[in-house]
């Protein structure tokens, strides 16, 4: 089992920055990909971004690309959610998520394991 739980969500201004983190338990997380997703109040979970379980390659969504950065620190055991350029759309909470597709890692469905989820609201 794997226990995932998410940190450093909060309230910024438009325009400015905030790093979320995701600390795994129970498993290596590097032996996963790891995905973010955010939803907002009556929308439905959206896709952010995804990084291979090497490490080697990164996918966004559109809404995010050049703005949000996924990292990844072995040795913490914790995936990082960058946010650069906050808009105020941006709003929602944000969740972390580990699985084991890549190539599908846009797809809800392909996590096997999910984290609590972080508030981020960026005032405009």
């Amino acid at each position: 089992q794997v226990q995932l739980v998410e940190s450093g969500g909060g309230l910024v201004q438009t325009g400015g920055s905030l790093r979320l983190d995701c600390a795994a338990s129970g498993r290596t997380f590097s032996s996963y990909v790891a995905g973010w997703f955010r939803q907002a109040p009556g929308k439905e979970r959206e896709f952010v971004g995804a990084l291979s379980g090497s490490g080697g390659s990164t996918n966004y969504a559109d809404s995010v690309e050049g703005r949000f950065t996924i990292s990844r620190d072995n040795a913490k055991n914790t995936v990082y959610l960058q946010m650069n350029s906050l808009k105020p759309e941006d709003t929602a909470v944000y969740y972390c998520a580990a699985g084991g597709s890549y190539y599908i890692a846009s797809r809800p469905g392909s996590y096997n394991y999910w984290g609590q989820g972080t508030q981020v609201t960026v005032s405009s």
